[in-house]
């Protein structure tokens, strides 16, 4: 792809599931681009959520590309989402009124438990499923929808796995990968990170450097989502053909149901 950075610069695919990021570099500088990355990138730099925001550039073709400061560090761990850090970070990205408005202003519509319950309905029908593991979890996602029905919503990043995370050799913690971002519940990232990296016994004090307080109700909707985001990913890999990482997640998908 021609990005037209001038002289000098050469330009190489960064990697990554949409083949729209790139690595530029010119002599001792190096730079993130990004084609079409999310709108409120600018939001999330000025915060300091994601990495410096240096410039956009709208191409002749119509597309916009960004350019970030390159940052020198490390995915985390494991592990490592259990520092209090992930969760101060999250929390300050779910209070953020300045995203949130950001988000309303584009237009799109929030994810409720109803769109989700049709989102699936959707995935099932098009790939022809009879499962009797995903039609029981979708049974328990309808039966269980208005109990989980939850006014405040926020701006979730929808994909809290920790190769997102990066630590970087100054210190400074980033979320990166914002194109699935949405406004939701807030149990939607709580549930997918808690449930996949915080063993149980951990979660009170997860949960009080993030701000706030393991409550039954908050308990039950992140159950929910997390059921929910697990059919939506057995599906996935479904119409991939990855049957090995179908059968892996249907049967943690079993146990939740069963809880």
């Amino acid at each position: 792809m021609r990005l037209d950075l001038g002289e000098g610069w050469q330009v190489s695919p960064a990697g990554g599931a949409t083949g729209e990021a790139y690595i530029a570099q010119h002599e001792n500088q190096k730079l993130f681009i990004k084609r079409n990355s999310s709108p409120f990138l600018a939001v999330l730099s000025a915060e300091g959520i994601v990495p410096k925001l240096l410039w956009t550039k709208r191409l002749e073709n119509g597309d916009v590309i960004t350019a970030q400061r390159w940052v020198c560090g490390k995915e985390l761990t494991s592990f490592e989402m259990n520092h209090p850090r992930v969760a101060r970070l999250l929390g300050k990205i779910h209070r953020s009124t300045e995203l949130l408005h950001m988000f309303k202003r584009i237009g799109n519509e929030p994810i409720t438990p109803q769109s989700i319950i049709e989102d699936i309905k959707r995935s099932l029908a098009e790939i022809h499923s009879q499962d009797d593991v995903l039609e029981e979890a979708l049974i328990y996602l309808y039966r269980q929808k208005d109990e989980v029905n939850h006014e405040e919503l926020v701006v979730c990043h929808c994909d809290v796995n920790h190769n997102n995370w990066i630590m970087s050799d100054e210190d400074d913690l980033f979320l990166i990968d914002w194109d699935g971002a949405t406004v939701a519940d807030p149990a939607l990232d709580l549930g997918l990170l808690l449930y996949l990296y915080i063993p149980e016994n951990e979660w009170e004090s997860w949960l009080a450097d993030y701000g706030v307080t393991l409550t039954e109700n908050l308990h039950k909707r992140m159950h929910w989502y997390v059921i929910s985001q697990l059919v939506l990913e057995i599906l996935w890999y479904s119409k991939k053909g990855k049957y090995p990482e179908v059968i892996r997640w249907k049967n943690y998908l079993k146990e939740l149901v069963a809880i």
